[in-house]
């Protein structure tokens, strides 16, 4: 089951999820950065400089075997989940800020990701290199992050009605696959499971909860709107878990790393949830009822 998981279900299951996420983009989401340039950078920032060095801290202190070490890097590495923009609507976050952020993350994580798990792999597991993602391997990342991503984006431009019809379906197929993943990780590896889940559930835990708070605090002390400081908390909040499961165990070979997105994954939802009550007390809806007065010229008119 364990290797059937592996070599076949992860890639198809992720495939579909990043294929979902094309449906419900357009090259117009990218091109919408121009219109909110801080926000996105800002939280490009968080998500790229902010997260691997917080993640890296709760890793040192505390103290993970080096294969646990390099899982949770490569959490911290992965982009947004698609589950961001969910949590985005249901709490009053910009989501269309999320859609524009989702896009440009799986485009840099192709990038990015390769490089951060290099670093973990060099600093908690020197002297061996057969683990790193050399240049085949961040191919390998490519076709797996980039590629549904563009042939859902070609489909929506291709038949825009047919899309818009299967957007909702794939998303919720996503989500039944994400939780079949996620049980197939845990069940692979569960003796390696209980014995590490009291430093992993509790790690995981405090790595989303900061991260979430990172994304939305960070922008507002940038002045970044409220709608739009929720929207970037989600976003650098929800990590693609079943993305980082497939690189730990597809790419680099190894089920055992793959355990802290697995834990990750399910703890994910709660906190996520408590988390977008709690905003809801920092966002005011007066608050909500005015960034959106005055970031739509319709609206003021």
């Amino acid at each position: 089951m364990g290797s059937a998981l592996t070599s076949i279900g992860l890639p198809v299951a992720l495939g579909i999820i990043m294929f979902g996420l094309g449906l419900s983009l357009r090259p117009a989401d990218f091109a919408r950065v121009a219109k909110h340039p801080k926000a996105v950078l800002v939280a490009l920032a968080c998500q790229l400089v902010l997260l691997p060095a917080i993640c890296l801290g709760l890793v040192v202190l505390f103290q993970l075997p080096p294969v646990l070490a390099v899982g949770m890097m490569l959490l911290a590495a992965s982009p947004g989940g698609t589950s961001a923009n969910l949590y985005s609507h249901l709490f009053r976050g910009d989501v269309a800020l999320n859609i524009s952020l989702t896009a440009i993350n799986s485009v840099v994580a192709v990038f990015t990701l390769p490089l951060i798990a290099n670093f973990a792999i060099w600093l908690f597991l020197p002297g061996q290199p057969e683990l790193g993602v050399q240049f085949a391997k961040a191919v390998e990342v490519f076709a797996i992050v980039l590629l549904p991503v563009l042939l859902g984006m070609l489909v929506r431009w291709w038949k825009p009605r047919f899309a818009e019809a299967m957007d909702k379906p794939v998303r919720i197929a996503s989500m039944i696959i994400l939780a079949v993943v996620i049980a197939g990780a845990v069940v692979a590896n569960w003796a390696l499971l209980v014995a590490n889940v009291g430093q992993l559930a509790l790690i995981t835990v405090l790595f989303c909860a900061l991260s979430l708070a990172v994304g939305f605090f960070v922008p507002r002390l940038f002045r970044v709107e409220p709608r739009q400081a929720v929207a970037s908390s989600f976003e650098i909040g929800i990590h693609n878990a079943t993305l980082a499961i497939v690189i730990a165990q597809t790419v680099l070979g190894s089920m055992e790393m793959s355990l802290p997105a697995a834990v990750y994954g399910v703890l994910m939802f709660f906190i996520a949830l408590g988390w977008g009550f709690l905003l809801r007390r920092l966002v005011p809806v007066r608050a909500e009822a005015h960034a959106t007065t005055a970031s739509d010229p319709a609206a003021r008119a």
